[in-house]
């Protein structure tokens, strides 16, 4: 059976729009399909998502890996999102035929390739050891918080025994794990602070939803307050369920919510009836559900059907 992984790369750049087209075709250069690819000014941080066969995959992720350490300086980058690397986060997921397994071995080739040419890397979720390492420990404090070196208990896995980040470049965060849910809700008629209590309230951190992150921001480029989230596993907790807890949070507090945007592909739990419309989910199409454009990747390497020749009398 064909297997088939998806990496989603983030990127600490999000401005530079012409640099960010260039880091996606370099991606594209490879025998991968680039799925989607997003860029956010405020976060200052683009995301690209695509599918292939474990080995082109990881060599598609070194290439951008590569040329983010080359074209991306954090000294004076400037976000709402945290980040620690110019190729910041660099997770790998089972999508047709693998298992975590083959996520695990893609995230160990990718990561010793990335540390070979000289910047750290950490390894998380089922990539890390033990497995179930979590980004927000490994971003704490920033690039900037790795300047004099990294923090006790906080060493690089790769290279073993670096003592600190590279100087522009930083770290990279590369991991293994399912597919996840990665969204923000738009809301208007509440400040900032507010946008921050209603996602500490219903982070898993806070006593929340289980394998929900969450953080309010202020996105002063667009004047916009944006509850920004990952959930980890969008099938055993349902987005629905945490759009109505933010909704009925941002009721209370006097506002409301204008719409909702995924980063990357929606997972199928986001396309079934009335799903959509229920979270004004924006850009809801067929070439935005991964499951069906994997189905016609899968179906494209699988080429016609053989014909045999007809040797009935």
């Amino acid at each position: 059976m064909l297997k088939v992984l998806e990496a989603v790369p983030n990127f600490s750049e999000g401005r530079d729009l012409e640099k960010v087209e260039r880091l996606v075709r370099r991606i594209a250069e490879h025998d991968v399909e680039v799925l989607d690819w997003s860029a956010d000014a405020d976060h200052h941080r683009s995301v690209v998502t695509f599918i292939g066969e474990p080995d082109d995959v990881v060599d598609a992720a070194v290439a951008a890996a590569a040329f983010a350490a080359r074209h991306i300086d954090l000294r004076g980058h400037r976000g709402v999102h945290p980040r620690v690397g110019a190729l910041d986060v660099l997770p790998f997921v089972p999508v047709h035929g693998a298992t975590m397994d083959d996520a695990v071995r893609a995230a160990r080739r990718a990561g010793e390739r990335i540390a070979a040419s000289g910047v750290p890397v950490w390894f998380y979720g089922a990539a890390s050891a033990p497995p179930g390492r979590g980004l927000a420990e490994l971003r704490r404090g920033g690039f900037e918080g790795l300047l004099d070196g990294f923090p006790e208990g906080r060493e690089a896995d790769l290279p073993r025994g670096a003592l600190r980040s590279h100087p522009t470049a930083g770290v990279t965060c590369v991991g293994a794990r399912e597919i996840l849910l990665a969204w923000n809700v738009f809301v208007r008629g509440i400040d900032t602070e507010s946008a921050r209590g209603i996602a500490a309230g219903i982070r898993e951190r806070g006593g929340g939803f289980p394998g929900l992150r969450a953080l309010g921001l202020f996105l002063e480029r667009q004047d916009r307050v944006q509850i920004s989230m990952n959930l980890e596993d969008p099938h055993t907790t349902l987005p629905s369920e945490v759009f109505e807890a933010i909704e009925e949070a941002v009721r209370v507090a006097g506002g409301e919510i204008i719409c909702t945007e995924v980063i990357g592909m929606l997972p199928d739990t986001l396309v079934q009836p009335g799903i959509a419309d229920r979270l004004h989910l924006l850009d809801a199409d067929h070439d935005r559900v991964l499951s069906s454009r994997v189905a016609d990747f899968v179906s494209a390497r699988a080429g016609p059907p053989t014909e045999f020749p007809d040797v009935t009398e």
